[in-house]
């Protein structure tokens, strides 16, 4: 019994790992420190260090005490979409390709965040693409990510 328990640890140890190394990070802060709570409220905010937790192995930041204690009370709510990647190159190729944390969608309750410079708007191209679709891609590809 105590060898299959130990087992059990073991491999819900391995799961844990394989997620963590499958977000997109910067500086062990996901969505670049901006607030994922004020994203749901359609705002791109960026979180300060006063109002910041860790949920997963990542860092998050939070433009108030309000949105910190939301997010601790549901933070799968406030999860972006494919570890912080952004969502129209995960569904297009299945790479994973960094974001800006001001280019982003709330669908169905959804945080979707996209890749933005001054040549290449994957948002644009997302919205004008079928994001239905899309969505259904990108999550395959990211299952595969995480498998693998």
């Amino acid at each position: 019994m105590k060898s299959f328990i130990n087992l059990f640890i073991f491999m819900l140890s391995l799961s844990v790992f394989s997620q963590q190394g499958e977000l997109n990070l910067d500086k062990g802060l996901m969505a670049k420190g901006y607030d994922v709570v004020a994203y749901l409220q359609g705002k791109a905010i960026k979180g300060h260090s006063k109002f910041e937790t860790e949920y997963n192995g990542a860092k998050y930041r939070f433009s108030s005490l309000d949105n910190l204690e939301k997010f601790q009370k549901d933070s799968e709510k406030y999860m972006p979409a494919y570890g912080g990647y952004c969502a129209y190159a995960m569904a297009k190729t299945g790479e994973k390709v960094d974001i800006n944390p001001k280019s982003f969608e709330v669908r169905e309750g959804k945080l979707y965040l996209f890749y933005l410079t001054a040549f290449n708007n994957t948002y644009e191209l997302w919205l004008t693409e079928n994001p239905k679709a899309l969505i259904a891609k990108a999550n395959r590809n990211y299952d595969k990510l995480i498998v693998n």
